[in-house]
């Protein structure tokens, strides 16, 4: 056991000697490869130090070659510079080199100029500025002379195309007006209650609306209009008709074909009778007997026409009152007169049924029903569609003019009138020579009194001419505008 103890004593201690010597060598091994790789790394930054070294030094070089032809461009430069510097200054002392030979030159024309003025002065007898506006005041008056000579020449030229031109702009005027006016006077409005009364009257598959169009001639549009159902056609009466038809079925509430028929029929009626009343009424106002009962209603259908906003009835009224009144102060039969001014314009209660002039056509129906001649030929030339050949028919065509002229009667306000008045006179007196301005016939008509020392003849005709010019610039007006300018001379002297 000793033995066995010792043998393993002196093992251990031999592994423990080998083993230390193991780790001498593995010691001594890494040290080595430790020197080597500092080695090799010494090597490699050495080499990387001199990569990088090289690499700058050609940066350098390029950078500096770059700075050096860029110094020598900024060299190329400053020398064209100093060049242009030098052209511009020499350039400059011969530009003040002439500047002052031309100051010379300027100061010895004006001298001369000078002396050239003072000796036409003198020569003369008045001064450059008495002179210049002595021939401005020449220069002027032959040039207003002379437009007035072509003026009155164009005038002349103007006259013989008149009609021509005339019912060209006629044309023009009516088809650029006449959607608007047709719009205007062939369609009425019903309001409604509520938009639910739409459906109510269409009716089912749109029989209540066929029954009340084919019943009253008036088409009916439905659209997207709140409140609102409009009646579409050219006679007034089948309007009013159908307007009154409509108000009373909504009031009723009882929308049917039957009911509908009904109730055009009991309205037609009324119409009726109170198109009777309203002529018979006329009559009755103007003193008027004997009238054949269709002439009576067609004048109370009258009562539905309208001409620029103007009642016709009320209109036809108002002009046998005046030809009453004038036939008066002739000495001429006042009843035949009014008779004649309240039938004059009878046609427009069916011009839109009846082709032809509305003077025509009453002429036709005045005939037809047993007018005298003279009325008759009174009906036909109110417009001149037939000569006026009777001092009748002179009197109905001025009182027509008078109803339709006087201020308020027709589409413009008392206010509108005034104001349109005031500014032709304004315009008018705004002219040198203008004395007095008369606006007068509802503003149809300009008077301009002139001086006669101021406006010459000739003038005049272009004074009219410029006065209509700024009215047609500055104002809109119906129709159209006469300058009439006035100029008279007169001589007084005193017998003692």
């Amino acid at each position: 056991m000793g033995e066995g103890l010792l043998r393993f004593g002196f093992e251990r201690l031999s592994g423990i000697v080998s083993a230390e010597k193991e780790a001498e060598r593995i010691a001594t091994e890494a040290e080595a490869r430790a020197q080597q790789r500092r080695k090799e790394a010494d090597l490699e930054a050495q080499s990387f130090k001199l990569e990088a070294q090289k690499d700058l030094e050609e940066e350098a070089r390029l950078r500096k070659s770059e700075l050096e032809k860029i110094e020598q461009r900024l060299f190329s430069k400053e020398q064209g510079l100093d060049k242009k510097f030098e052209t511009l200054e020499h350039r400059e002392r011969e530009f003040e080199t002439r500047e002052k030979a031309a100051e010379e030159l300027l100061d010895k024309n004006r001298h001369l100029v000078e002396e050239s003025r003072a000796a036409l002065e003198k020569v003369a007898g008045m001064s450059s500025e008495e002179a210049k506006e002595r021939i401005v005041k020449l220069v002027e008056s032959d040039a207003q002379i002379e437009a007035g000579r072509r003026l009155r020449l164009i005038d002349e030229e103007t006259r013989a195309t008149a009609d021509k031109k005339a019912r060209q702009i006629i044309t023009k005027a009516v088809e650029r007006l006449a959607g608007e006016w047709v719009a205007e006077k062939t369609v009425t409005v019903v309001h409604l209650p509520n938009e639910e009364m739409k459906g109510r009257i269409i009716g089912k598959e749109g029989r209540n609306i066929r029954a009340i169009e084919q019943l009253t001639g008036i088409d009916l549009i439905i659209d997207d209009t709140p409140g609102a159902v409009i009646l579409s056609g050219y006679n007034p009466v089948r309007r009013e008709v159908a307007k009154v038809v409509l108000e009373r079925l909504l009031q009723d509430g009882r929308i049917h074909p039957a009911r509908i028929e009904e109730m055009v029929d009991k309205v037609t009626r009324e119409i009726d009778v109170q198109i009777k009343e309203a002529g018979e009424a006329a009559c009755f106002e103007l003193g008027i007997h004997g009238i054949h009962p269709e002439l009576i209603h067609l004048l109370g259908m009258l009562k539905y026409r309208t001409s620029y906003a103007q009642n016709v009835l009320v209109h036809s009224i108002e002009v046998g009152f005046l030809c009453g009144i004038m036939a008066a102060e002739l000495g001429m039969n006042e009843k035949m007169a009014r008779r004649a001014g309240l039938l004059h314009d009878i046609g427009k209660a069916v011009s839109h049924e009846v082709e032809g002039s509305h003077a025509i056509i009453g002429a036709d129906f005045a005939k037809k029903y047993g007018e005298d001649p003279r009325i008759v030929h009174a009906v036909a030339a109110h417009h001149e569609d037939v000569p006026q050949t009777t001092a009748l028919a002179h009197l109905v065509d001025a009182a027509d003019a008078l109803s339709g002229a006087r201020p308020g009667a027709r589409s413009e306000v008392l206010e509108s009138y005034i104001k349109r008045v005031e500014d032709l006179e304004r315009i008018a007196k705004s002219f040198e020579g203008v004395e007095k301005v008369y606006a007068i016939q509802a503003g149809r008509d300009v008077r301009v009194m002139v001086d006669h020392d101021k406006i010459g003849d000739a003038q005049a005709a272009m004074l009219s001419r410029n006065i209509a010019r700024r009215i047609e610039e500055e104002l809109t007006y119906p129709g159209q505008i006469r300058v009439m300018v006035i100029r008279e001379s007169r001589s007084v002297d005193y017998a003692k």
